[in-house]
């Protein structure tokens, strides 16, 4: 039974992991917010799809001091990409978008 149980509450965990770091951005309402251009719109698509990409290896994975490092990683590279397709204002705007739903997610504290 324990073996059962304990099996259950991993797959749990695993699913609930993958929700959580599954973030899907709207680009039109992100570009609608941050009035990006048609080619900002397709530079943050790319960077947004990199970053959901990354996040789910981080989900998958088991160890926590592993999946932190992942993450942090992960964010990290995505917030230089997106410096690179926005200027500041929209960059600096984005950044308290961007933090407000990693800590919203449970991904960051």
């Amino acid at each position: 039974m324990s073996v059962y149980s304990y099996a259950e509450d991993t797959n749990t965990n695993e699913v609930n992991n993958v929700e959580k770091y599954d973030i899907n951005v709207d680009i039109k309402k992100l570009g609608s917010f941050l009035q990006l251009t048609s080619d900002q719109e397709d530079g943050m698509k790319t960077v947004e799809v990199e970053l959901h990409n990354d996040l789910l290896v981080a989900s998958v994975e088991t160890n926590d001091e592993s999946r932190a490092k992942i993450t942090k990683n992960a964010i990290e590279k995505h917030i230089k990409h997106a410096h690179y397709v926005l200027n500041d204002e929209q960059y600096h705007k984005y950044l308290r978008v961007l933090n407000v739903t990693l800590v919203n997610r449970g991904i960051v504290k």
